[in-house]
């Protein structure tokens, strides 16, 4: 076609030839053809009877395109094994078989034609002897059919490995979604982390308990979520890591697994024992409070007999030393100190064994708001903000013990802060419970004070027994409450009462109270 296209365009103006005509026509049923068969591939109509169509014409063509240049003698005759091969593909072995007999038929029947002088080629075709016309056609005739077999193995080879690939491309899409299902689902965090130790796969689980956006880790430095962990060396089966989040100071889990990568990449799983910790904490404080309870007691009353002995004493001789002033004084100094001591040791008999809770239904907003008036008033409040939020709560509680509780953690909250401070009381009711903060703007608590800091004769104010924090640990215990505390510089202290509202459930909870 190019030397065609050449030979016209070199030369004076001239009609086609007989030959340049058949090249040409040959040409647009090439593009038409394949047009025809583009359409319908991909409109994904006509099915075997569109395959078989195809097989056919490309086998017309490589036909057309052997009798124009030259039958016996075209340099063209591999294209009836494109055609064969083309077969084999779009059909396999059949398709293959039946390219191979069509091409051989048609070749056999134009070389026969043209050789019996009933079909005329354009360059007039070489006029071939008996012997030499049966070798250029049997040999023809048998390499369409060895290709035929040969391409119709390999396609069906091919069939077979393309459905081998599907399959395995089908378990391996199945295997990756199950996978990704349970790093989806498991309730622990997992991070993975590359080379210089960044961040290459983080589950939805870890971003929940480090408080992460979604994406907004992804290829960044391991420590800047998880500090100190790359200092724990990729060997450290189980360790507890303690990590400041948006959701406070978690402490976390971790059990760390290098991955056989080579790039020191390493498999980070980890849970929040946050809670469990201080469960844990909080039964230790609990056997300590017990057992100090029960020494306290037994102090209380080997103390308290000799003490009111010691006072009856000290009164009668004040009376008889009424007109020694020097002696009177002294012994007036020996009975207030009496009574104070006297008042200290009410304070351990009622830590040691806080009477049982008078319970009665009470409205808790109605008890905050009296509490809070009643507080308004004193010298204490002077200077400070003191507000509320409350919600309608009622509880079956001991109203005068859950006002003593809330008296100690207002006059702790006041004390603290102090003139030009801030205190405020917030109560609410959600899942069955009764929450009552009580928030105070003073600076953070010292974290050695702040472990101990329900632990009795523990006190940072001067002058304090360290009894009132305890007594209200237990009297919130013996409604089957809870009771903590948190505190920051910059979101100051708050303590935190958790009472249930099921009154059952508080008696089972402290079945001895």
């Amino acid at each position: 076609m190019v030397a065609i296209a050449a030979r016209l365009l070199s030369g004076p103006p001239r009609d086609l030839t007989r030959e340049e005509l058949l090249a040409f026509a040959l040409l647009g049923a090439v593009y038409v053809l394949t047009l025809v068969y583009g359409l319908l591939l991909r409109q994904g109509r006509g099915g075997k009877f569109s395959a078989y169509a195809q097989v056919v014409g490309d086998v017309a063509l490589a036909t057309g395109l052997v009798y124009v240049t030259g039958c016996a003698d075209s340099p063209f005759i591999f294209t009836y094994s494109l055609a064969v091969v083309a077969a084999s593909i779009l059909l396999f072995e059949r398709g293959a078989r039946t390219a191979a007999a069509l091409s051989s038929v048609a070749y056999v029947a134009m070389v026969l034609l043209a050789q019996a002088g009933w079909l005329h080629p354009p360059d007039g075709g070489a006029h071939l002897p008996p012997g030499r016309l049966f070798f250029v056609l049997g040999s023809h005739v048998l390499a369409q059919f060895l290709i035929a077999v040969l391409a119709g193995y390999l396609s069906r080879q091919l069939l077979a490995t393309g459905g081998q690939l599907s399959a395995t491309t089908a378990d391996l899409q199945q295997l990756a979604a199950l996978q990704r299902q349970i790093l989806a689902s498991m309730p622990s965090g997992l991070i993975t982390s590359g080379e210089h130790g960044r961040i290459t796969f983080i589950n939805p689980a870890a971003r929940a308990l480090l408080g992460l956006e979604e994406g907004a880790e992804t290829d960044e430095q391991l420590e800047r979520f998880l500090p100190g962990v790359q200092g724990l060396g990729p060997h450290a089966r189980r360790r507890e890591l303690a990590v400041q989040t948006p959701h406070g100071l978690r402490t976390l889990g971790l059990t760390i697994t290098p991955l056989e990568s080579g790039d020191q990449a390493l498999l980070i799983v980890f849970q929040d024992l946050t809670d469990l910790r201080r469960m844990e904490a909080a039964l230790r404080r609990a056997d300590a409070l017990a057992s100090l309870g029960t020494l306290s007691a037994q102090l209380a009353h080997e103390i308290r007999n000799p003490l009111a002995a010691m006072r009856g004493s000290a009164q009668m001789l004040a009376q008889d030393l009424a007109e020694q002033p020097a002696q009177a004084r002294l012994l007036s100094i020996v009975l207030r100190e009496a009574d104070r001591l006297s008042r200290l040791v009410e304070e351990f008999l009622r830590f040691a064994r806080p009477p049982r809770p008078a319970r009665q239904v009470v409205n808790l907003a109605s008890l905050v708001e009296e509490t809070l008036e009643m507080l308004r008033a004193d010298p204490l409040a002077t200077d400070v903000v003191l507000g509320g939020q409350v919600a309608a709560v009622e509880a079956e509680v001991d109203p005068d013990q859950m006002r003593q509780v809330l008296l100690n953690l207002l006059r702790n909250a006041l004390q603290a802060t102090g003139a030009g401070g801030e205190v405020r009381v917030q109560l609410e009711a959600s899942g069955g419970e009764a929450r009552l903060r009580v928030w105070d703007s003073a600076g953070s608590v010292p974290a050695e004070d702040l472990v101990r800091i329900f632990e009795p004769f523990v006190s940072s104010r001067p002058g304090g027994t360290g009894l009132g924090l305890s007594t209200a640990h237990a009297i919130v215990q013996a409604h089957g409450g809870m009771i903590e505390v948190t505190s920051s510089p910059q979101a100051g202290t708050e303590f935190t009462i958790t009472l249930p509202l099921d009154t059952a459930e508080a008696s089972r909870a402290h079945p001895g109270r």
